[in-house]
This record gives C-alpha cells, structure tokens and sequence, in this order.
C-alpha cells in the first residue's frame, strides 16, 4: 500500500504543469477564468450535488466527510483508505449571431487521497480552482481585425483537510488550500494605413500574473438512520472570501505577423515599470460561498437529493485587469440528482452492482456582459463500475449543456463532457489474526 502511496504522490507533481490547463472557453477572457467544478466525477454526474457521502468515495467539496463510522466488513475495526484521480474531455460549439466554431480541451481535474485516523479522518490533493484558454478577435464594420486575444493558465491548489466524528449522526470538518498559478494575457492591435492596408509592424501588450495565496473551507454533515431501509442527510460548507497575491508584469513588444502561418517575431521590447502604477504587486479577492444541501435515501440502494451553492462573486476584484462592459454580480447554483444500485451485494450478478447516477444543474456564474447574465445549464448521466476487490470502481460520466448567449455581441457555447474517474479503496495497517 506504501508503494501505491508514493506513486499517487509522484503522479500528483509531475501533473502540476498539465492540471493548469483545461478551458477553451471566450468566457475565461475574464477575472481569473473560468471556475473549475470542485468535485468527482460521482458529484458531477449527479448535477454536482455533494451532500451524500460514504466510506468508500471521497466527497472533495466537504471536509466533514474524511470523518465517518468504521465498517462492518472491516469488523468494525477501521475505514478504508481512499484514492481518487479524475479527468475529463470536453467538445464545445460556439456560435454567434453570425458565426460558428468548434474546439475541445482534455485535462486532469484532481488527484485526492483520504485515509481514517480514528474518529478524525484526513484527505489531501490537488485539483484546478480556474481555467483560462481563449483565442479572439474583433473586426470593424469592413472585416477587418483590430484586435486578436488570448490567454492561458489558470489557479490550482493544494488542500489539506481534517474531519472528525462529533456524534453517531454528526460529523465536522475543515480543509485548507494554497492557491496557485499564472495567468498570460497577450493582446495585438493591428494597424493600416490611410489605403486601408495593413502595417508592417503591430503592437503586442502581454501580461503575466503569478498568484499565490491561501483559502479556507469549512463543514458538516448531519445524517440520520430514520428506520432500517430510510435515511436523511444534511450537509452545509462555508469558505469565507480571502485575497491572493498577483505579482505582474506587463511587456510592450513591436512584432511583425506572417501572413500566412501567423507567426510573430518580435522586433523590440519594452518592459513596463509597473510600480509607477501600483500595479507591480496587487492583491485578488476570491468571494465567500456557501452551500446547503439536504437528500434522503436508502443505505446502499438509493439517494435523492437537492443542494443550493451561493457565491458572493461581487466580492470579486483585479486590479490590473478592468473591462468596461463586464461586471460580477452574486453568482448561484441549484442542483438535483441521486443515485440508484439495484442490489450491491449481488456478487454473481456484475450488473446489478453498477451504481446508475443522474442529475440536473441551473447556474447563474454571476458575470455580466454586454447587460446579459452569463448562465449555464447542465444534464448529467453516469454509472459507477465495480472493479478489483473491497469496493473500488471506476465512475464515468457524462454531461449536455450550455452556457451564455448568442445575442448582445456574445457567444453560445454548447457543451458535451465526458468524464472518468477511478475511486480504489484499501486496508492500512491491518492487524494480523494470526502470528
């Protein structure tokens, strides 16, 4: 079990680079991207609800649940330890009043381990706060390009979390997470001469802002055991809003464009002192959110639930990044969904295993553009696949959706996500029966 632990911890670092990048969407041209979904894939394909938890899954939204109660298979004596890596694939077609595209993105969404420590319970990982990716461009009323954009990077953090058993029916937890990253901004203006020609050399302004800084979660998870076969769960979290620190720079370039494979060469720089500005070390506010969720279900068979999440997203500033014709309001989430097993425990029957999951998700992300509020839509589907042996499994998922609008000079994106995680559980220390 060690050895699997020390290549979970190597996979975790060397996927640093790569977990940063994950969005292709126009909308993560602002604040800091586009938010990453902090979950697994069986949160995800349940239209993102979290307020169920088990012994055998690992639910990264709510550190209540690294606590919990031994299990019977393990005659009483301990919980398993857990490990979970998920990633996704996502194909998105964007359209506006006038045009379509098409674009995908592939990535790496978390790397998490949770293991017992008596009535307290631990997890630690690594998984994406935001994401930007974006290519864009305006033209004047004749089609021709004023401005091209694009961006890359994004925030990702390390958390560590403690839960602990308060009572049989009410568990409390806590995590903490370094937040960290960059993002890169270019923009090229393009200039023509009185003919209506274009210019030999265009002007490039790149921004880059590395960002560090810690948040804070916190917990708990009341659930209660009604009759045999019919139990009620309650979860809340609360992460309070904190500030990171983006120390920037901004370079000026002079560049010639080849017309026909787009590349640029530079011809001069010049790096701007941006501590005659104030802008050299500025500080982020990431807002408040809170979450309540409450579900009802039997044990092992089935769950139905319903969880509300609010983000203070006006709380949201960057100081070095101000666009006139967007804004943050308070952002909103509303999700349905459940499980279904038709009988766990039915080993000679491999079907009857399968967890089935659905769900439903309505999203107000909180940003204004043009005067239109930016939503997302979403209808997930996925299954639980048992594999190996004690109660690990391999979880897909899938996800339909939208986000945005096609009027107001913005953009539609319609989304499918494909999603696929592996959940293995094992046995620590297990004591010998036998010398």
């Amino acid at each position: 079990m060690i050895k699997k632990f020390l290549i979970l911890i190597t996979v975790v670092f060397s996927s640093l680079s790569y977990a940063q990048q994950g969005s292709s969407s126009p909308y993560s041209f602002y604040g800091i991207g586009s938010l990453k979904f902090k979950g697994t894939v069986e949160n995800q394909s349940m239209g993102g609800l979290s307020v169920y938890s088990d012994s055998i899954h690992i639910n990264l939204r709510n550190p209540a649940s690294y606590a919990g109660k031994n299990l019977k298979s393990f005659n009483n004596e301990a919980k398993p330890v857990k490990y979970t890596i998920g990633g996704s694939h996502s194909d998105i077609k964007l359209s506006s009043s006038s045009q379509t595209a098409e674009s995908s993105t592939t990535s790496v969404d978390y790397l998490a381990l949770a293991f017992p420590l008596g009535k307290f319970g631990a997890g630690f990982g690594l998984l994406p706060y935001s994401s930007v990716g974006y290519k864009l461009q305006s033209t004047d009323s004749d089609g021709a390009i004023q401005y091209k954009y694009r961006g890359e990077g994004g925030l990702n953090k390390v958390f560590l979390g403690v839960g602990y058993q308060l009572t049989n029916d009410f568990r409390l937890g806590v995590d903490a997470s370094y937040n960290f990253g960059n993002i890169k901004n270019t923009n090229i203006a393009f200039g023509y001469n009185s003919e209506g020609g274009l210019l030999q050399y265009q002007s490039r302004e790149s921004n880059r802002s590395d960002l560090g800084g810690f948040t804070y979660n916190f917990g708990l998870i009341f659930s209660k055991l009604i009759k045999s076969n019919f139990e009620v769960t309650a979860s809340a979290t609360y992460s309070p809003s904190s500030e990171i620190t983006s120390a920037n720079s901004r370079i000026y370039s002079t560049i010639v464009i080849d017309p026909i494979s787009q590349q640029e060469f530079t011809i001069n720089t010049s790096e701007i002192d941006l501590s005659d500005l104030n802008l050299e070390t500025t500080t982020l506010t990431l807002p408040s959110k809170t979450s309540f969720g409450f579900g009802v279900g039997t044990p092992r068979k089935w769950f139905a639930g319903v969880e509300y999440t609010f983000l203070k997203a006006s709380q949201f500033s960057n100081r070095l990044l101000t666009i006139d014709n967007a804004t943050y309001e308070d952002a909103s989430t509303l999700s349905l969904g459940g499980f279904y097993i038709p009988k766990y425990d039915s080993f000679n029957r491999y079907w009857k295993r399968i967890v089935y999951r659905t769900g439903i998700r309505f999203e107000d992300t909180g940003l204004r553009i043009n005067n239109e509020d930016i939503k997302e839509f979403g209808i997930s589907f996925g299954v639980g696949l048992p594999v190996g042996r004690i109660f690990s499994n391999a979880n897909v998922g899938f996800e339909i959706g939208t986000r945005g609008v096609d009027t107001a000079n913005l953009v539609k994106e319609n989304f499918i996500k494909f999603q696929v995680s592996l959940s293995l559980n094992d046995r620590w220390f297990e004591k010998r029966k036998f010398n």
